[in-house]
C-alpha cells in the first residue's frame, strides 16, 4: 500500500511544504527583478542633455533621496516643516484611502516642491493579488491624487518593495515606473530615533533612495538630526525624478 494512503496527516504536510517552498521561490524572484539605478539611468541619455531650468544635476554634485511612505496623517505637517527648514525637496508615497481624510497636508506636500507617488489604495501585496486588483489599487489612489494636487503621479512603490512581472505589466500600462530603495531605517519596528537615525546614516550614499514611515512614533522625531547630518556630509536632498534627471523615469521600470 502507497505510504501516502496509509499517512495523510504526511500527504498534508507535503502540500504545505510545497506551497511554502513555492511561496518562498516566488519572493526571492521578485527581488531578483532587474532594477536600473539612478545613474545608469542617467547614463543613458546624451552627456550634453540638460536638466531643466533651476534644478541642480545630480551627475555633479552629490544628491540623495529621501521618501515617505504611507497615509497623509498628522505628523506629516510637522515633517514637512523640517524639511522646508533644511531645503529638502522629497517624494511622499502616498495610499489612497485616507487621502480625503487629510486633503490640505496633501495640497501641501505639493505646494512646498514635493513630488507624490502612489502607494496603493490599501496598501496591498500586489503580487498576491489579480491583476484587476493591482490596477484598482493603482487608479484609485492616482484619482484621489488628482483630484486633490491636479497632477497625475508617474512613480509608484509596491508594498513591502514586492513585485513582479505582472506588476511591471500593470504598471507601465498605467504609466508609472516603480520605485524601490537603497536605505531602510525599518522604523516599521522600532521607535528608538538613535537607532532609526543610525540605520539611515550608515546606509547614506550618493544616489541613495531612503525609505521611511511618517507616521511611526520614532520617524518625525529622528529627522532634525538625520537632515542635519545629511547636510554636513555635503548631499543635496532631490526627488526621486529629480535623482533621475536629465532622464525620465521610464513606465514599467524598477529602480533602485
Amino acid at each position: 500500500m502507497n505510504i501516502l494512503k496509509r499517512r495523510p496527516g504526511l500527504l498534508i504536510l507535503l502540500a504545505v511544504v510545497a506551497v511554502a517552498a513555492a511561496t518562498v521561490a516566488m519572493v526571492i524572484q521578485a527581488y531578483k527583478m532587474e532594477t536600473l539605478s539612478p545613474r545608469e539611468e542617467r547614463d543613458r541619455v546624451a552627456p550634453e542633455t540638460g536638466v531643466p531650468s533651476g534644478q541642480v544635476d545630480c551627475r555633479e554634485v552629490k544628491c540623495i533621496a529621501l521618501t515617505f511612505d504611507g497615509n497623509p496623517g498628522e505628523p506629516t505637517d510637522r515633517l514637512m516643516d523640517l524639511l522646508k527648514q533644511y531645503k529638502a525637496p522629497s517624494t511622499f508615497f502616498l495610499e489612497g484611502r485616507r487621502i480625503n481624510e487629510f486633503p490640505d497636508v496633501v495640497r501641501r506636500i505639493a505646494e512646498d516642491g514635493h513630488e507624490i507617488g502612489n502607494h496603493t489604495w490599501t496598501h496591498a501585496v500586489l503580487t498576491d493579488v489579480s491583476d484587476a486588483q493591482i490596477r484598482d489599487e493603482l487608479r484609485r489612489t492616482t484619482r484621489a491624487i488628482v483630484d486633490l494636487t491636479g497632477s497625475e503621479p508617474t512613480l509608484m512603490r509596491p508594498p513591502q518593495g514586492r513585485t513582479d512581472d505582472r506588476v511591471s505589466e500593470v504598471a507601465k500600462g498605467l504609466g508609472m515606473a516603480q520605485v524601490l530603495w537603497t536605505v531602510t531605517a525599518k522604523d516599521y519596528e522600532t521607535s528608538d530615533t538613535a537607532l532609526i537615525t543610525e540605520r539611515v546614516l550608515d546606509g547614506a550614499d550618493r544616489d541613495g533612495i531612503i525609505l521611511l514611515h511618517p507616521l511611526r512614533k520614532g520617524t518625525v522625531p529622528a529627522m532634525p538630526s538625520i537632515l542635519e547630518a545629511l547636510d554636513k556630509q555635503g548631499y543635496t536632498f532631490v526627488t526621486v525624478s529629480q535623482l533621475l534627471a536629465p532622464a525620465k523615469a521610464e513606465p514599467g521600470k524598477i529602480y533602485k
